[in-house]
This record gives C-alpha cells, sequence and structure tokens, in this order.
C-alpha cells in the first residue's frame, strides 16, 4: 500500500488550512493576505507547479456557494481558460478518491467532456459547461470530506525507480496489481518517459478488466486529452491518480484469481495475435456489420472476440466492425435507457479514442477485440433484452423542425428518435442539430452523465460510416436533453458572476 495517501484517509485540514501569499501571481491579487505560517506548504501532501498551485488551493478552499464567483473574479483579472481547466483537474485528482472509478470521481472523469461542450458553444456560453464543472468538483469534494477526507500524498521519492528501469518496474507491479510499487515506478516514468509512450502503456491496462462499467477505459482516454490541453509538466499527479484508479478490483489479487472481470482481456491478449498481418486495410461491407452486430446482440463475450478475428482475417475493415459497435451501444440505450447501457456509449467513445491514438499495433488490436466482447457484458449487466433495432427503426413526422424535435425529446424518446430521423434526412446537414444538442446540454443538464453522454456521442457521429450517421444520431436522443425542461441555476449564477 502506498504511505499515506494512496492507502489511507489523510486528513484535508492542515493543507486547507495553509493559505498562498495574496502577492505571489497577479491574478491572486484580490486575495487577502495571510501570514507566513498559514502559507507553508503541508510536505505530507502533493504539491503542484508553482504556477498553478495558489489557483488549485483556491478552488479548495472556497466554498461551493462562492467559488464560480471567485473564479470569474479571476478571469476578469487575467486568468486563462487553460489555468481554469488545469487547475479543476487537478483539484479533483489531489482532493477525490478514485476508487470507485465512478460516483463522487466524476468531477475528475468529466473534466474533458466539459473542456470539449465548451469547445463547441458560441464564445458567449463557453464558460458555462467550465463552471458547471466547477461546481460539481465543489460536490463531490464535499462527499469526499464526509466518506473519509481523502488526499493524494507526495511521492515515496526513495521508492522512484531509475529511469532506465521505470517502465519495466511499472508493468511488474501492474501486472501484480501492486499498488505501492506501481505508484513510485509511475512517478519515475512521468519523469522520463514521453506522453505517447506513456499512453501506449496506460491504454492497455484501462482496456484490461471489466470493472466500474467502463470507467478505467474512460479514465484513461479523458485524461489523457486534458493533459494534451493544459501541458505535459502536470501529468504525474495526474498519472500517478490514474494507475491508483486501474488497480482497483475490490477483492482477491486478479493476478492470483479467475475472475469473469479479467478473462475477456486475457483471452484477446492471445486471439490478438492471430490477426492477420496488415489488419488495418480492408473492405468496408455493410453485410459485415449486419453480421457484427447480430452476434453482439444475442452472443457471448468470446463470441465477440471470434467474430472480429474472423471478420478481420477475411480481409474486411476494421471500420466495419466499429461500426456496428458503435450502433450496438446506442441500440442498447434506445432499448433501455439506464447508467449501465450509457456507459456502453461512453466506454466505447473512450476506447475508439484510444484505438486511434496509440501507435502499438497490439494495443490497437487489443481494444478492438475488448470493446466487443465489454459490450456483450454490458448487454448482459445491464439486462437488456429485445427491443428496437437501429438500423430499422422508422422516421416519422414529414421533415419535422429542430424545435419540434428537442420539444419531443422532453417528452417521448422513441417518438424523439423518429422525428430526429426524419428531420436529419431532410436537413442533410447535421451540423445545426448537434449545435443544439449541445446548447441545450450545458442549459440543462444537470449531471455528469449529461456532458460525458453528449460529448461522446457527438463526436462518434463523425467516426461512424456515413451512411450510418443519421440513424445514430437520432438515436441519441435517448439520453439528450429536451427543451422543455427548466435550464439549470447554474446558468443564470454563471452569467451573473462574468458579467
Amino acid at each position: 500500500m502506498i504511505p499515506g495517501a494512496m492507502n489511507g484517509f489523510t486528513n484535508r485540514r492542515h493543507l486547507l488550512q495553509a493559505g498562498a501569499a495574496a502577492g505571489a501571481l497577479g491574478f491572486l491579487s484580490k486575495v487577502p493576505l495571510v501570514g507566513a505560517e498559514e502559507a507553508k506548504l503541508d510536505p505530507e501532501f502533493v504539491q503542484f507547479r508553482p504556477e498553478i498551485e495558489p489557483l488549485v488551493r483556491l478552488l479548495e478552499e472556497t466554498s461551493r456557494d462562492k467559488v464560480l464567483e471567485e473564479v470569474a473574479a479571476r478571469i476578469a483579472s487575467g486568468t486563462t481558460y487553460r489555468e481554469v481547466l488545469a487547475a479543476l483537474l487537478l483539484a479533483g485528482v489531489r482532493n477525490i478518491q478514485p476508487r470507485p472509478v465512478g460516483f463522487k470521481f466524476h468531477a475528475v472523469l468529466v473534466v474533458n467532456s466539459a473542456h470539449l461542450a465548451a469547445q463547441n458553444s458560441p464564445d458567449s456560453d463557453r464558460w458555462l459547461p467550465i463552471f458547471w464543472a466547477l461546481d460539481q468538483f465543489k460536490s463531490s469534494q464535499a462527499r469526499d470530506v464526509k466518506e473519509g477526507n481523502w488526499t493524494m500524498a507526495s511521492v515515496d521519492e526513495k521508492a522512484v525507480p531509475a529511469a532506465d528501469k521505470a517502465r519495466a518496474t511499472f508493468e511488474a507491479a501492474m501486472d501484480r496489481w501492486d499498488v505501492a510499487k506501481a505508484d513510485a515506478a509511475v512517478a519515475g516514468l512521468a519523469r522520463t518517459g514521453g506522453a505517447q509512450q506513456l499512453f501506449d502503456v496506460f491504454a492497455r491496462y484501462g482496456a484490461r478488466d471489466f470493472r466500474d462499467i467502463g470507467h478505467k477505459a474512460i479514465y484513461v482516454s479523458n485524461s489523457w486529452r486534458t493533459l494534451q490541453n493544459i501541458g505535459w509538466r502536470h501529468a504525474e499527479p495526474v498519472l500517478r491518480s490514474l494507475a491508483y484508479a486501474l488497480l482497483e478490483h475490490g477483492g482477491k489479487n486478479p493476478a492470483d484469481n479467475d475472475y469473469e472481470a479479467d478473462r475477456p482481456g486475457r483471452k484477446n491478449e492471445e486471439l490478438l495475435k492471430t490477426i492477420r498481418g496488415g489488419w488495418q486495410s480492408g473492405e468496408v461491407k455493410k453485410e459485415a456489420t449486419t453480421e457484427m452486430l447480430a452476434v453482439l446482440r444475442e452472443g457471448s463475450w468470446e463470441d465477440a472476440s471470434v467474430k472480429v478475428v474472423e471478420l478481420l482475417n477475411k480481409k474486411v475493415s476494421p471500420q466495419s466492425i466499429w461500426d456496428a459497435i458503435f450502433q450496438h451501444s446506442t441500440e442498447m440505450l434506445m432499448r433501455k435507457p439506464g447508467i449501465v447501457t450509457l456507459h456502453a456509449c461512453t466506454t466505447t467513445n473512450a476506447m475508439h479514442y484510444a484505438h486511434g491514438h496509440t501507435f502499438n499495433d497490439e494495443t490497437r488490436r487489443f481494444l478492438l477485440l475488448q470493446n466487443a466482447s465489454f459490450l456483450t457484458m454490458f448487454r448482459q449487466r445491464g439486462g437488456v433484452k429485445e427491443g428496437v433495432s437501429i438500423d430499422q427503426f422508422d422516421p416519422a413526422g414529414g421533415a419535422p423542425g429542430l424545435e419540434e424535435v428537442f420539444a419531443e425529446v422532453s417528452g417521448n424518446k422513441m417518438k424523439a428518435a423518429q422525428k430526429a430521423l426524419a428531420h436529419l434526412r431532410a436537413a442533410k446537414n447535421p451540423k445545426p442539430f448537434i449545435d443544439e444538442a449541445q446548447r441545450l446540454i450545458y442549459l440543462k443538464g444537470t449531471g455528469s452523465h449529461d456532458y460525458k453522454f453528449s460529448s461522446a456521442v457527438l463526436e462518434d457521429y463523425y467516426s461512424i460510416s456515413p451512411v450510418m450517421r443519421d440513424r445514430f444520431l437520432a438515436a441519441s436522443t435517448s439520453w439528450l436533453q429536451g427543451s422543455k425542461k427548466a435550464d439549470s441555476g447554474l446558468v443564470a449564477r454563471t452569467r451573473a458572476a462574468l458579467t
């Protein structure tokens, strides 16, 4: 177990009492002065880089009912979007226990989703998703305090391996599910390894087991994407949190046991070796997608893996398999809307992102096989039975406008999907639909899943074959926000703070 922080629940009181000197950075010029003793940093807790530490502590120490206004004041004084995004991620990493990988930890998992929503927002609304995420952090921080007040401790520097041994030590620790050794090794790896090298390693471990309904894979991709925006210099604490999250298992050591959650990964490590060379080239075939979709609907995880290998070895393009995976994840949500089926969609988004951004060919094959296997496990865990088929439901309503479609989203979800399909076919331009769907999320969304799902599905629209895109996007109404729902109270508060 990691000394101090990762294995225990250290008390945050001393850290919160330690205030940053007001004049340390320009954007903190309005913070009240504090004494020298108060300003000392507690060496027990992990500290961030000096340029971001004061802003992180501002987020930690400011009460939930004042944090939006305080951050708005810093923005008016010159604090940048990137600085706020970095502080938001790091505050969550230091203050929120990443086990289980979900629940209150969504405050960290959702940072990239809020960022994507902000990027897709008009200039006038760009801060709304980020301020929603700030409020989400304060809510999760309070919950963490009630559950034991966990805080990430500083690294055990004596255990950090030399640069030439860091990767091997880390992989050995991850294979043995050894938390203490993994924590020290990942610190060394973060200091000496490149971003791409580390992503290749984490992408594999994030997809190796079906625990926490896909949140491990989601954390890998979302944390990496956020680091691309805030800078690799902030990577070490994020990767320590990530490694600790990936080693969550809730039972006896998986290295010494045969749990269902680990079986697909172990089997697929062998199956990937039977895939032909040059597998990434092939023919896109609709009938292959249909075959794959049928197996995902009814087969086991083993059936799904075998079908993937069979199709690839018949020189079918991986795109045809991804088309089936995207369709089935959203189809399950249509058949039985709920948290489990929603995570089939967001996990697919994360694993597809990792598949497209790792340089390691074996890891790419592994991610494709694991995603197919996981969907059958999502289906079983979510209790998904027969129902609407995403490749067959009919459009309805003639050529309804966006207003009519999103009004229906607030009522009958199936009718909304049918009207959305009719609208998209008539409009022949998905952007207004996507823009409106995103706008309604940050105006009316209240939970982390609203942001995670919308950012995932609206991005994945461009990853599925064009002939299937309208149906895929129409099916997303199963978890989008409708126009008849009242705006979130945070919207007015954010706008007032920034005015």
